[in-house]
């Protein structure tokens, strides 16, 4: 019953913030065409040539995927440190994947950089 309430009270949150974000938003744009401003301003990036340029899905993956591996590699090594007793039980398990993860994604800046 409690995690019910938890994630009740999640999703009304989430729900209220975008509510109120996009209402001041209308609200704002509103105000600003009521005082004379030219309504085309709301409209950037969807004219032709000022578009921005369309996700590379193949390096976002690449990327994602880095990481993830980075963090799977720093809970193992954690793992193994812990149970060899390298490092103390509360450092090694955020310290490693941190590590490796932040390890994955120097890695992946220098294959894009290679691609490039």
């Amino acid at each position: 019953m409690e995690v019910a309430l938890i994630f009740i009270a999640l999703f009304a949150a989430a729900f209220g913030i975008m509510y109120v974000y996009y209402t001041s938003r209308n609200r704002e744009r509103l105000a600003m065409i009521e005082k004379g401003a030219d309504a085309s301003m709301f409209n950037r990036g969807k004219e032709k040539g000022t578009a921005r340029k369309p996700v590379n899905w193949n390096k976002f993956t690449l990327k994602t995927g880095m990481l993830f591996m980075g963090v799977a590699i720093g809970i193992i090594i954690a793992a193994i440190m812990s149970n060899a007793r390298m490092l103390t039980d509360g450092a090694n398990y955020p310290s490693m994947i941190f590590f490796f993860g932040g390890l994955s994604l120097v890695l992946y800046y220098f294959i894009e950089k290679r691609i490039n």
